[in-house]
């Protein structure tokens, strides 16, 4: 793979054939995790999670193209564009092309590429989300709002599914020695973090309001959203803006509350609802670590009360992460 265009250059043209053919897009993204050279065995694994997020958009038809009767969304369109040509630019480059990478987002894939690992994988898919919000932001506040709502909700859970192997302690407090098998993007339970089938209906434009949608969410998205990800998001998109280099990220959330094409006035939102097993998850995994988990659960006697421990806590995690037959 040998020529006087530039990675970047040939990276754009792959794209630029695939731009109205969704079948196309998700070809692209199959060939980058082949390698330059159509054999990359280290790096096929990690294609899982890349192809369930794509599936994910497929289904509801996002991707489809702008013109037409049933045209896609130009804002998810945009940000699949982004991650697909930063691969593809990686693999060209891994592959011999001229150029250096034509953003921190395809050096993050090449060091992917050198070094398969899943926070390797999470630092390069992640890089290529945000800097596709942040780029795509006008074309965000031009969606309806449930549409702007959940891209919220992807931008929370992607970033949250990174720390489950990079940052285990913030993720998951007490239950750390569970994260790095919950988040593993080679692994089938990734991709309950990076699609969100549970609670959309596989259609776009989104219809109804934020609550209704809200309503239908059950079990594991329930969990995961208001018990485990809410009461530590101005940490995980600190941390995160780090992690990526990316301090742009630190726009999209305020005092806790994300704020990307959102009101920061309708952050009522983000309240959780009132729940049981939301109140146990909050108690036994809080944001602010295991002693303070200890302290509470000391000064409640809520442990004693309810006969529920950290070996619960492993119970109703695992038990709602088990896909419905």
């Amino acid at each position: 793979m040998t020529s006087d265009v530039t990675a970047a250059v040939w990276a754009a043209r792959q794209v630029a054939r695939v731009r109205d053919d969704p079948a196309g897009r998700t070809a692209l993204m199959r060939r980058c995790y082949s390698g330059p050279f159509g054999k990359a065995p280290r790096h096929l694994p990690f294609r899982r999670a890349a192809m369930s997020f794509m599936g994910w958009q497929l289904r509801r038809g996002v991707l489809r193209p702008a013109s037409g009767d049933r045209p896609g969304s130009p804002w998810w369109r945009a940000v699949n564009e982004r991650i697909l040509r930063d691969g593809c630019e990686a693999v060209g480059l891994s592959g011999g092309l001229p150029g250096p990478g034509s953003s921190p987002a395809v050096d993050l894939w090449r060091s992917f590429a050198d070094r398969p690992t899943a926070r390797a994988w999470y630092r390069a898919h992640n890089g290529s989300v945000v800097a596709a919000y942040l780029e795509n932001r006008g074309l965000a506040e031009a969606e309806n709002e449930v549409e702007r709502f959940f891209m919220n909700v992807v931008l929370c859970r992607v970033l949250y599914a990174h720390t489950l192997v990079a940052a285990p302690r913030l993720s998951l407090g007490p239950l750390r020695p569970l994260a790095p098998f919950l988040g593993d993007p080679r692994l089938g339970m990734t991709g309950i973090f990076l699609q969100l089938s549970r609670v959309l209906p596989a259609e776009y434009p989104l219809r109804g309001t934020v609550q209704s949608h809200l309503d239908r969410e059950i079990g594991f998205g329930r969990l995961l959203d208001f018990g485990m990800i809410v009461p530590r998001l101005q940490q995980l998109y600190e941390w995160s803006a780090h992690e990526l280099s990316e301090p742009g990220l630190l726009g999209c959330v305020r005092d806790g509350a994300p704020i990307y094409a959102w009101p920061y006035d309708d952050r009522h939102v983000w309240q959780p609802p009132r729940s049981v097993a939301l109140r146990f998850v909050h108690r036994t995994l809080p944001a602010r670590g295991r002693r303070s988990c200890r302290r509470r659960a000391r000064r409640t006697g809520w442990t004693r009360r309810t006969g529920w421990g950290l070996s619960s806590a492993v119970s109703v995690i695992l038990g709602a992460c088990v896909p419905p037959a």
